[in-house]
């Protein structure tokens, strides 16, 4: 502790608001960078001490490699082993300002009491909730890689598997029995020409030279389990429109099973992208947002009751546009629990609000940050204290929190009742051309893998390299379980 010490005034020379957090940092994931950056933020000088092995701690890796990670932040100025308790070291360095997580706020803090006799302050918080770009994590070894997709190796050793139980997960989702359930949504994207600012008013004028439609929604992640190989059963509702034609002449053509229902009083759910140059300009939504007719209602349960039938896997996919009341949600899911058919489930709320803890003890939920947060309403808690709040709330056993760039992170159920593990993967795709689609890719491909007996590792990893594949390209095209067979050997 005291070369610690003796090294820390040596660099931070005559800066006098140091700051100091400590912790065990297993992986460093995103809701630690996010409280690094917040500390930093705090002083002129940043140490972090990362607890050793021989605390009484449960780790997943030995203290040199914990030690690397918090070392390859950009804003941490000096990390080293503490092998002492934080507010011993504290009493004997006096730092001006001590930092920790927002969860810690309501419970006893050791150090409390240390701060506050030489007049230092104690401070709570897990960083801000959202922000554009992060310092993430180095690579210990720089590999030339000539594709965008970036496979992460540490996480197949920390989770002991590899390419090839990945290979064999991935032929074993031929012929499972899937039932997707949700709203259907047409994709459009009008392709334009940028002419130039308009002279009448401060508006970007285009005109548009193609269109594409694609099946979205929960269409394409019927689609998708079809092309990972599964038999699949679809129900969904449309309106009686061109757009829902094509949803009904799409998915014949892919070989799924679709019970397409009529609602006159809503129109086939269609979003057009206008693009220019690779970037998206607007978007317009078309929908109707009330709930589905009783009947309908009615209707979809009595077929779903027998479709059900040596199925597997339920996949709800939600998007908050009325097909899925909540008095439906729960009966189905009574349904699945009867026939023992494992569920899974995302509720997306991009622009909407919608919750996903109402699809209740599902075997995998898999919500963004911004979604999960809604559902718990919490926008201060750090992100694994954000993950184990929406699961309990869910009674779901294993949640993948989608955090956009930063990745993915696994809080995952054990053996051991009221034990859970932690974990994140890195964004595989390092030049994503469109960011629509990946969640329901994801959602497909980990939920298939759990059904055919991946644990949540493999099948959070399996779920990236899919989504990472998906971003590959512009519009929801669906994916091919030779298209993941091919990155997996890559």
């Amino acid at each position: 502790m005291l070369k610690a010490i003796k090294e820390i005034k040596k660099r931070s020379k005559r800066k006098k608001n140091v700051v100091f957090v400590s912790g065990n940092f297993n992986v460093v994931h995103p809701g630690h960078l996010r409280l690094l950056r917040f500390a930093k933020q705090c002083g002129d000088f940043l140490v972090v001490g990362v607890h050793s092995d021989r605390q009484d701690i449960a780790t997943l890796l030995p203290e040199h490699l914990r030690l690397e990670g918090v070392q390859s932040t950009s804003w941490v100025d000096y990390a080293f082993i503490l092998k002492d308790s934080p507010e011993e070291f504290i009493r004997h360095f006096k730092p001006k300002f001590v930092v920790k997580g927002q969860e810690h706020e309501n419970q006893f803090n050791p150090e409390l009491a240390v701060v506050e006799s030489y007049g230092g302050k104690l401070l709570f918080s897990s960083g801000e909730a959202s922000f554009s770009s992060l310092d993430l994590l180095r690579d210990e070894f720089k590999n030339l890689n000539f594709s965008t997709i970036v496979k992460p190796k540490d996480f197949l050793t920390r989770h002991h598997f590899n390419m090839l139980d990945l290979k064999m997960v991935v032929q074993k989702m031929k012929g499972l029995q899937v039932v997707v359930i949700g709203e259907t949504i047409v994709d459009e994207y009008i392709t334009c020409d940028p002419l130039g600012m308009s002279q009448e008013d401060p508006t970007i004028a285009v005109t548009p030279v193609a269109k594409d439609r694609f099946v979205g929604g929960a269409g394409i992640v019927a689609a998708h389990a079809r092309g990972f190989g599964a038999d699949v059963k679809f129900f969904s509702v449309v309106g009686k429109d061109e757009a829902g034609e094509l949803v009904r002449n799409s998915l014949k053509e892919r070989e799924v099973m679709a019970h397409l229902y009529l609602d006159e009083s809503r129109p086939t759910i269609r979003k057009e992208r206008f693009r220019a140059h690779g970037k998206t300009l607007l978007r317009v939504n078309h929908f109707h947002q009330h709930p589905i007719d009783r009947n309908i209602q009615k209707k979809i349960l009595e077929d779903l009751s027998s479709a059900l039938e040596g199925v597997k896997l339920l996949v709800f996919s939600d998007f908050n546009y009325g097909c899925l009341p909540q008095p439906l949600v729960d009966e189905i899911i009574e349904l699945c629990q009867a026939k023992d058919v494992m569920i899974a489930a995302d509720s997306q709320a991009s622009s909407q609000v919608g919750y996903v803890s109402r699809f209740h003890d599902a075997f995998l939920i898999t919500p963004t940050e911004r979604e999960a947060r809604i559902s718990v309403g919490d926008f201060n808690a750090g992100l694994v204290v954000l993950a184990e709040m929406l699961r309990a709330k869910a009674r779901a056993k294993n949640v993948l929190l989608t955090l956009g760039s930063e990745g993915l992170l696994i809080h995952a159920s054990t053996l051991l009742p009221e034990k859970w593990h932690t974990d994140r993967l890195p964004a595989m795709n390092t030049a994503p051309k469109d960011v629509s689609g990946a969640g329901d890719s994801l959602l497909t491909c980990a939920s298939m893998a759990m059904a055919v007996g991946a644990d949540i590792w493999q099948a959070s990893y399996l779920g990236s390299i899919a989504a990472a594949c998906q971003l590959s390209r512009i519009g929801n095209i669906p994916l091919t379980a030779s298209a993941l067979m091919a990155e997996i050997k890559s």
